[in-house]
């Protein structure tokens, strides 16, 4: 569904397509729109690139006026992307005072926002409703879908305050901080230019680079939007974005990773057993370097040497799987937070994540063990950038082969613009290797076709279900794959077509991963209301994430809009529930980076009958033995690898109870969540179990 650009323009939404202004007060100098962007710097460009991975997919055009400025965004990967255009009039201190937004985002959500500061009073309109303050001093409002553009706007305001920080609207604080000074050239002629981060808002800082107070870009690993003609910068800004999360990351792990020396006893805790889906006495579990050494009865006494965690009768629960992850360093983090001690990544930039698994490995970040995909996709304009594209059949070969050669990939992935005819030399060359073979359908063809060609298993449950409601020649590459859902309601699923498919399926064992968590989001998200996926946490979450859960995924322009989407995800659980009755193996993950997701993702399958226990089992040792990795993952026992969590209550009785975390341990190493959280502006769920010190 969304591979690689969900998370791309998630961390661009959450903390660098927000907007602010400065109501009142400001110390900025003043000027008009043009000599304030210039002041202490070089003139400001008007044109800016949009690159993934090298790739150009679009433009930031910025047109002084008057009084402030025009601004257009726009770009297109995975066949879909923002459109965007905003009007912003600053007052005479430079500082925005009146703000218009308007467009669509990624999911094709109408953006309609608006604020102004009138009279110390400032008012808003944006996708969760309208609102209004009357600040004490200053303050920066921070809309939901601006365009990166507000980066250069904030900057100039903070650099103009001593302590660089201002409070923010709707609520948090915008914090300014320069990370680097480095040089950057066209080929032609080189200029400084400065690294800055914002913060304080959302999960993580936005990096960018200012020319003096004249905007330069935006970089993050895979995603960068630079001054036009500065294109050939993009590698080497991506990599010091790419460093500079990584030191920041690893000051965390510095201070939230514990690395006990000696054995570590976790006294009186209730294991959970995925063989007869229950919980059984308090016990002490014994860890010693990267594995369980030892179950022991209560009274065994705490060996001089031990580390001893008080479990205060909590469940101890073998750490889960998230099959459908894109992995970067602020999920790595937040998986192993939430118990997630492995995943699959679907498909990623190759070299940035290999990066990521190295620094992880060595113990540098927190992060699940991950399994990785090699992601496959045909060249065309609505191709997604990422992994290997290819042109002909001989080079999607190639890149089988690639992968192959690599040693530590365990599957292919295919993408929305292959060809399908490509398709069975791709999965020959795949199974020839050792590599399974997963994916989405790609366009101008459907599931049964894959299945027939030799799908291992299908990608997403909406790929599937496309195949029995979609005409002729309509182009899955776009929108469509999504939008397309709304004809589900529609669909008799006692039908011929749908019925040989789930056949088809169960004959060939080909598994499904159907991301639910997702589809629930984009069908059943509405504006101003909270979607229906987080209720149990947005409270704790940063305030853009907070905006963006009461924030509707999809253009919903009517009631028989939103009767058709509620009606499809209806239809999609029939199909589920279908498919776990014919027998077909289903694989859960998220497309929406673990973690939070990933519980709601496991806790929404009790509604195609699933009890949690035999979720948790599932999550965990049955993902452990899909993956062939069951001989160390997936249970606690001595001998096994010390992946586990542990929870408060008895998420056996109550699913909702797995959602509460006291403590993970990663390979021996031991997190406490509430110690975590703070770092990603999350309020904590749970207080740090007592720790007792050897003798």
């Amino acid at each position: 569904m969304s591979t690689t650009m969900k998370p791309i323009w998630a961390s661009l939404a959450l903390a660098a397509l927000a907007a602010c202004s400065q109501p009142n007060g400001s110390t900025a100098e003043t000027g008009d729109a043009g000599e304030t962007a210039a002041r202490q710097g070089a003139v400001e460009a008007q044109r800016f690139t949009v690159l993934v991975g090298g790739t150009e997919i679009g433009g930031l055009d910025i047109s002084p006026s008057d009084d402030g400025y025009a601004v257009e965004f726009e770009y297109r990967n995975n066949g879909r992307g923002p459109t965007i255009t905003e009007s912003i009039a600053l007052d005479e201190a430079g500082l925005p005072i009146d703000w218009t937004i308007s467009g669509a985002s990624t999911f094709g959500n109408p953006i309609d926002e608006s604020y102004a500061f009138v009279d110390s009073e400032a008012r808003w309109q944006d996708a969760t409703g309208s609102d209004q303050a009357l600040p004490e001093g200053d303050a920066f409002y921070v809309p939901q879908d601006a365009s990166p553009y507000w980066l250069a706007i904030a900057a100039r305001a903070l650099m103009s305050r001593d302590d660089m920080t201002i409070p923010a609207l709707p609520g948090g604080e915008l914090r300014l901080t320069e990370i680097d000074q480095l040089s950057v050239t066209n080929g032609e002629t080189s200029r400084d230019v400065t690294t800055y981060a914002l913060s304080g808002t959302s999960e993580n800082p936005t990096y960018f680079l200012m020319d003096g107070r004249a905007f330069f870009g935006l970089i993050t690993p895979g995603f960068a939007i630079l001054e036009a003609g500065y294109e050939g910068e993009d590698e080497r800004l991506r990599g010091l974005a790419a460093s500079y999360g990584a030191s920041r990351f690893a000051e965390i792990q510095s201070r939230v990773a514990h690395n006990y020396e000696g054995p570590v006893r976790i006294r009186n805790v209730r294991v959970f057993d995925p063989a007869s889906l229950s919980l059984g006495e308090p016990v002490s579990v014994v860890v010693e370097g990267e594995r369980v050494t030892a179950i022991d009865a209560l009274d065994v006494a705490t060996q001089s040497g031990e580390t001893e965690i008080d479990g205060a009768g909590g469940s101890l629960i073998p750490g889960l799987f998230e099959m459908h992850a894109h992995m970067g360093e602020t999920s790595a983090f937040l998986n192993i937070a939430a118990g997630v001690t492995s995943v699959r990544d679907m498909g990623n930039n190759n070299a940035v994540l290999g990066e990521l698994i190295g620094r992880i490995d060595a113990g540098e970040v927190a992060g699940p063990r991950v399994h990785r995909s090699g992601f496959i996709e045909g060249r065309s304009p609505f191709s997604s950038n990422n992994g290997i594209l290819v042109e002909s059949e001989a080079e999607a070969v190639a890149a089988v082969e690639t992968y192959a050669a690599a040693g530590d990939y365990i599957q292919v992935k295919i993408y929305n613009s292959m060809n399908p005819d490509w398709i069975p030399a791709v999965i020959e060359a795949a199974h020839a290797n050792g590599l399974r073979v997963a994916g989405h359908v790609p366009a101008f063809t459907n599931a049964d076709a894959m299945i027939a060609a030799g799908y291992d298993e299908m990608t997403h449950i909406n790929q599937v279900m496309l195949g029995w409601v979609l005409e002729d020649g309509e182009d899955t590459r776009s929108l469509l794959r999504l939008t397309a859902l709304r004809r589900l309601p529609a669909l008799d699923l006692d039908s011929e077509p749908v019925r040989e498919t789930i056949a088809a399926m169960a004959a060939s064992g080909t598994a499904i991963d159907p991301t639910y968590a997702i589809h629930e989001a984009l069908l059943l998200s509405r504006n101003g209301e909270v979607s229906p996926g987080v209720v149990d946490y947005i409270d704790h979450m940063p305030v853009d994430t907070q905006r963006s859960a009461r924030s509707a995924w999809a253009d919903i322009a009517t009631p028989e809009d939103d009767a058709n989407y509620r009606g499809a995800f209806d239809q999609i659980t029939e199909t589920l529930r279908m498919m776990r009755e014919a027998g077909i193996f289903i694989v859960p993950g998220t497309d929406l980076g673990g973690s939070f997701a990933y519980h709601r993702e496991l806790e929404l399958y009790q509604n195609i009958g699933m009890t949690p226990a035999e979720i948790i089992a599932w999550g965990g040792q049955g993902m452990a033995e899909y993956l062939g990795v069951d001989d160390e993952l997936g249970t606690i026992a001595p001998g096994m690898l010390a992946d586990f969590f542990l929870v408060p209550g008895d998420p056996t009785a109550d699913f909702k109870d797995l959602k509460t975390i006291a403590l993970v341990s990663a390979n021996g190493v031991f997190y406490y969540p509430t110690e975590i959280y703070p770092e990603f502006g999350i309020q904590p769920f749970t207080a740090v179990p007592s720790v007792s010190q050897p003798r």
